[in-house]
């Protein structure tokens, strides 16, 4: 049967067979949902993407650093169909019930435009950059889906959606066959630093950039969507995206997500402090670049440039001081990367490789400890 099939594949993934049962009926609902709709009976496709949690690496991804990575075993059960125009129509499930709990239909093209805010607008986000990179007049997809991750709960649902209809309609149209994808996009890593570039509105290679959802942020929800492995915490660097290595977990260990209820919408309030401590990195990046006249791509790349420059750099701080970037916000800004990337990130890898797991108890309530102290967006929930 369907159902078989679509839990065998899972179970080769990695799922327990539980858990494959229970996303094998999720994409068997997926289909009856496009058959619901009309959609083409055959070419169909399948898409599985997972929620991730980001174990260590606060803030380290556009900043050039490290991070500790798990995808998770909920997220995206995805059915999708070709059309015969340009046209999008996404429809969400709840995984109890057949009911379509989210709906939108746009087109695939530069023009397409959804509320900011609103869940489609990741949808349209995705719509109007594959337009623009790989060409208007590409064919559209009917796409459904079933979630059992938690929304704005931290755990990159957004980012999950969004990877879901860019792969739906990439596989659609073979956009990997393409001359663009195969001179941009050669490895996994590449796809996901692509995609932390569609997400943020920047320029990836010779594929230009279009806005964004409104985070200035980088690859490292993509990258651990796109590029976990089971049983294993990953481990990555950033700018460009580079694996460093995996490290298996004993089976008897588990992560569990603890949803404190508090919404972490990207598109909503918690918006502006996100970015702010984003934009203070790339302040300090481009007046680095400015006064000492080189090209560092990230701060990873000022503070490995030479053994004095972190010292050099922290002494340049108050001479970087403005009215929107005061010099003690850039000074516990720039000692929490440090701290992240070169103290505890080394520290939780080898924990990890050790299974030493009292250290890396320590190691995690010091990173939880200078985000709150240095980072400036926390909230008293985490």
């Amino acid at each position: 049967t369907l159902h078989e099939r679509f839990a065998a594949r899972l179970h080769t993934m990695g799922f327990d067979s539980p858990q494959a049962a229970a996303k094998a009926e999720y994409f068997v609902a997926c289909d009856r949902a496009l058959d619901a709709m009309g959609a083409a009976a055959t070419s169909r496709l399948s898409v599985w993407a997972p929620g991730r949690i980001e174990v260590f690496g606060k803030h380290t991804d556009y900043a050039g650093g490290r991070s500790l990575l798990v995808a998770v075993d909920r997220g995206f059960c995805v059915r999708a169909a070709p059309r015969t125009d340009g046209q999008l129509r996404v429809r969400g499930f709840e995984p109890v019930g057949e009911t379509a709990a989210v709906s939108c239909e746009l087109p695939l093209s530069a023009t397409a435009a959804a509320p900011d805010g609103h869940w489609s607008n990741y949808v349209a986000t995705v719509a109007r950059r594959v337009a623009v990179n790989f060409g208007e007049g590409l064919t559209g997809a009917d796409i459904t889906f079933v979630s059992d991750l938690p929304q704005a709960a931290g755990a990159s649902s957004s980012t999950a959606l969004m990877i879901s209809v860019f792969l739906s309609i990439a596989a659609v149209n073979r956009l990997d066959e393409t001359a663009i994808w195969r001179t941009n996009i050669e490895s996994r890593e590449a796809l996901a630093a692509y995609l932390g570039a569609m997400e943020m509105g920047g320029a990836f290679r010779g594929l230009s950039g279009l806005a964004g959802v409104g985070t200035l942020g980088g690859s490292q929800d993509q990258t651990a969507i796109l590029c976990a492995e089971a049983g294993h915490v990953v481990d990555y660097r950033w700018i460009p995206v580079r694996r460093v290595n995996a490290y298996p977990l004993p089976p008897q260990y588990r992560f569990v997500i603890a949803n404190c209820g508090i919404a972490a919408e990207k598109s909503a309030g918690a918006r502006e402090r996100y970015n702010r401590v984003s934009l203070m990195v790339r302040h300090m990046v481009a007046t680095w670049n400015t006064t000492t006249r080189r090209a560092d791509r990230s701060l990873a790349a000022v503070v490995e440039s030479d053994e004095t420059a972190v010292d050099t750099l922290r002494a340049m701080l108050p001479a970087m001081t403005t009215e929107a970037f005061p010099t003690d916000a850039l000074r516990t800004r720039f000692e929490q990367f440090l701290l992240e990337t070169y103290t505890l990130i080394p520290a939780a890898a080898t924990a990890f490789a050790s299974h030493d797991w009292g250290t890396l108890g320590a190691v995690a309530a010091r990173s939880q400890r200078a985000a709150e102290e240095w980072l400036g967006n926390q909230i008293p929930e985490t």
